[in-house]
Parts: C-alpha cells; sequence; structure tokens
C-alpha cells in the first residue's frame, strides 16, 4: 500500500507499493523487495499480495524525528493487522482527530480509510513493523459470527467509521511471533504458498481477537503504571536471552533489572504473555528448531542451548511442535 511520505510539505515520496498490481486470476500471489534512500529515512521493505490480503514487513531508520503524511486515493478500502515489532512512532490524524500510538512489541487491528497528517519516531532505533491489510469485504466475511471485538468493528467498518478493535495497544504474544516468522519463511511453491499465507494471515487476526477478547473479559489494566518498570522489563527478557545457556533465577533477574520480584513476574506475563522461564523455554525451542532447519546435529543442538540430554530436548521438542526433532531434519 503506498504511502506519501516528506519532510515538509513541499515535498513528498510515495513509499511502498501501489495497488495497481494488486493480483488477478492468473497472478495469485506476488512478492517484492525494495529499499529506499530518502533525506529522511533509509527503508527496507517485503511486500506480498495476494487475492485477499496485502502484507507489509518494514525496517525504517528515520534520519529525522517529524514525518508528514498526504492522503492517496489509488487503493480499495482495507483493515490493518499493526505488528510494531520494535522502535515507537506516533501518528496524528488529521481526518479524524486522533493520535495513534506505535510501541515496541505491540498490536492492534485498525481501520483508517484515509489519513492526512505528521507522524513522529525515534531516530535512535530502527522502526521495524509488520502488517497484514484484509480487503473490506474478506474482513467482514471472517468477523461474521465470529467473536464480539470482531463483529463490532466489522460494523464500525461496514459503516465507513476510523476505528481500533482498542484503544490500549496489547503485547505481540510468542504465538503470534511466529506466526509472522511463518509467513516471511514461507518456501512453499505458488498454490500452497498462496494457501498458507493466507491461512496464517486468519491465523493472526484470531490469535489478536482471543487476546483483546480476554482483556475486555478479565477487565485487564496494563501491569505496569510506568516507563521504567517496562523498561526494566525489556532489559530482563535482553538479559535472559543474552544468557540462555546460564540463566539467572528470578531473584538474581530481578536485581539485575532494579525492579522487585513481584512486579518482574507479573510484569512479564503482561508484556510477553508467558512466564519468564516459559518465555526462556520457548525461545530456546524456536532458536532449535531453526537450527535443525540449517542442518544442525540434534546432538549439538541440544547441549548447544543448555539441555542436560539429548533425550530432555527430544521431550521438551515433542511436547511443543507435535513431532521429534528427528523428524524434522529429514
Amino acid at each position: 500500500m503506498g504511502i506519501n511520505v516528506g519532510k515538509d510539505y513541499g515535498a513528498w515520496k510515495t513509499v511502498g507499493g501501489s495497488f495497481d498490481d494488486f493480483p488477478v486470476q492468473k497472478r495469485l500471489i506476488t512478492e517484492r523487495k525494495e529499499k529506499y534512500s530518502f533525506s529522511f529515512s533509509d527503508a527496507e521493505l517485503v511486500q506480498i499480495n495476494t487475492p485477499n490480503v496485502y502484507i507489509v514487513y518494514g525496517d525504517i531508520r528515520f534520519k529525522q524525528r517529524q514525518m508528514y503524511f498526504r492522503p492517496t486515493y489509488d487503493v480499495p478500502e482495507m483493515i490493518k493487522l499493526r505488528f510494531t515489532l520494535s522502535g515507537n512512532g506516533t501518528i496524528f490524524n488529521q481526518v479524524n482527530r486522533k493520535q495513534y500510538v506505535f510501541r515496541s512489541n505491540q498490536q492492534n487491528i485498525i481501520y483508517m480509510p484515509e489519513l492526512d497528517g505528521t507522524g513522529e519516531y525515534d531516530i535512535n532505533c530502527n522502526y521495524r513493523f509488520f502488517e497484514v491489510h484484509f480487503t473490506k469485504e474478506k474482513f467482514l466475511q471472517l468477523s461474521e459470527n465470529s467473536c464480539r471485538v470482531l463483529q463490532v468493528l466489522a460494523e464500525l467498518l461496514d459503516a465507513g467509521q476510523y476505528a481500533q478493535i482498542a484503544e490500549q495497544n496489547l503485547p505481540i504474544s510468542w504465538a503470534m511471533q511466529n506466526c509472522i516468522k511463518d509467513i516471511l519463511n514461507c518456501n512453499y511453491t505458488v498454490g500452497l504458498r498462496l494457501m498458507f499465507i493466507e491461512s496464517k494471515c486468519i491465523e493472526l487476526l484470531v490469535l489478536q481477537a482471543e487476546a483483546f477478547e480476554l482483556a475486555i473479559t478479565k477487565k485487564q489494566r496494563p501491569p505496569l503504571q510506568s516507563s521504567y518498570d517496562r523498561d526494566c522489563i525489556y532489559y530482563a527478557r535482553d538479559y535472559l536471552v543474552e544468557h540462555i545457556h546460564e540463566p539467572p533465577s528470578v531473584a538474581e533477574l530481578a536485581k539485575l533489572c532494579g525492579i522487585n520480584e513481584f512486579k518482574l513476574k507479573q510484569g512479564f506475563k503482561g508484556l510477553f504473555d508467558s512466564s519468564i522461564f516459559g518465555y526462556l523455554s520457548d525461545y530456546k525451542l524456536n532458536n532449535a528448531k531453526e537450527l535443525l532447519q540449517e542442518g544442525r546435529s540434534i546432538k549439538s543442538v541440544a547441549f548447544g542451548l543448555g539441555y542436560s540430554s539429548v533425550q530432555h530436548f527430544s521431550n521438551a521438542f515433542r511436547k511443543k511442535f507435535a513431532t521429534t526433532p528427528g523428524k524434522l531434519r529429514v
């Protein structure tokens, strides 16, 4: 989806593709990778088009904090599943006089038929995002008889009203992260690839709907009230990953990141939808899966990731992926 951006109102660049080449029947799926270098940013984008879905993944380094956006009129109406993987940003849309905040490891579902306004981004960190855009017709079809949060969103979408599934963003879960990886790493042939990618996009929608339904049902409040607490939790996560072979205890980790154990455990669950060592276990097993797919031996992967035995590793792997490490390497 093309977006007109610029550093001032007199100079505009179109970033991203146009729907002019949206796939027709003879081209069921298309993909392209592009690099852009402007005075205000450097960007790498991956764009995938199918008949019902448009996917764009971006890695952007902003050279200036403020950006300007103006409307584009060559695209069909779509609803956006938005995942901010890293970096921070804010968009103020003059059309509906609303501010949209994007923070690292957060997700939301947004319907914004027109954008004309300004954006502010962190210039000290690359801004990485992943978006799935469903056509209006496809989203209305999927949301029918689904769940309350999607049905409410569909009603607003059908009426042409600007909407988000919720005002408060939610964390990107491990399941969502794995789903995104599966889409980007898909190497099936064309027909199967189309089925796989569209099914994974629907899976992402289901995971988001489930998360927002749960948040509303439980009337959850954000577990961390200060930016300091959130920074401590992110530091704890990064420290765990860096010391995957010899992870600290919860008490040690709390001291290292400067937060008490209760806030550490509750905050970790709130931000990453997982316990501390549940997150670490998932990270190790997902890393193991990638290493095995690269051709590493089961023994080297098991001991390299700190498992006490190949049997212990194999049991944990089978429990998570419903297959054995040996079958994955065949």
